[in-house]
């Protein structure tokens, strides 16, 4: 996103499932020239509205909020608005972790017990994890980080990493996110930013590099291992 979290504003809405929503709810959405800066939408499958489609945007300021909410309900396949905040003011950054069951769960120890302590003074920074194995499963993972929203860096947590998931680093990194790798076997130590063999210490370190009040910065210490 182009805009700072001051400026985003966001709106969630349950509309009928069928052809054309999100043409009808963008082309009001246009008419107020509210600038949108993230999409997404997926079906209900729980609550009373099971079926139904669920959108929501996030958009730069457009004026009159109010008016936008009226005729964006005067939609005849929407059923429901509401204005909500922005995920970024609630979840905040994303560290991703990704890997063997055991290293992912230490890293994420790390990880959460660093975050609390910067959220306590008013940051918002979560933790993803998603233990897996395999080297198509964690390539298709590792490629999917630079679609993640808010994702701003990725640890590598296992014991064998290499081949096309190495490929698959030095496309996130392309993207602009940073990746931690534990010292591991295999080519990805060799391709991560950072290289780091207490997964612990690796999840505070990726809670650091995020944070906007911390003090350590990857980009001064790449290349290095601790």
């Amino acid at each position: 996103m182009t805009s700072s979290d001051a400026d985003l504003y966001a709106l969630s809405i349950i509309t009928e499932n069928r052809a054309g929503v999100l043409r009808d709810v963008a082309t009001v959405m246009a008419n107020y020239q509210a600038n949108i800066q993230m999409i997404q939408q997926s079906i209900i499958t729980t609550g009373s509205n099971v079926g139904r489609a669920y959108l929501y945007f996030e958009f730069e300021e457009c004026g009159d909020h109010g008016e936008l909410v009226a005729d964006l309900a005067r939609v005849p396949s929407v059923v429901d608005v509401t204005i909500s905040p922005p995920f970024s003011r609630i979840f905040g950054t994303r560290v991703i972790i990704i890997g063997g069951g055991a290293q992912v769960a230490q890293v994420a120890l790390g990880a959460v017990n660093e975050a609390d302590r910067h959220n306590i003074r008013g940051e918002r920074i979560s933790v993803d994890t998603i233990p897996l194995v395999g080297e198509q499963n964690l390539t298709l993972a590792v490629d999917a980080v630079a679609r993640l929203p808010r994702a701003s860096i990725l640890v590598l947590a296992g014991s064998l990493m290499g081949g096309e998931v190495s490929r698959a680093v030095d496309r996130v990194r392309q993207a602009g996110i940073p990746v931690i790798a534990l010292k591991m076997a295999g080519s990805v130590p060799q391709h991560a930013d950072l290289v780091v063999t207490d997964p612990i210490q690796a999840g505070v370190f990726a809670v650091m590099h995020v944070s906007g009040k911390g003090v350590f910065d990857i980009n001064r210490v790449r290349g290095r291992e601790f």
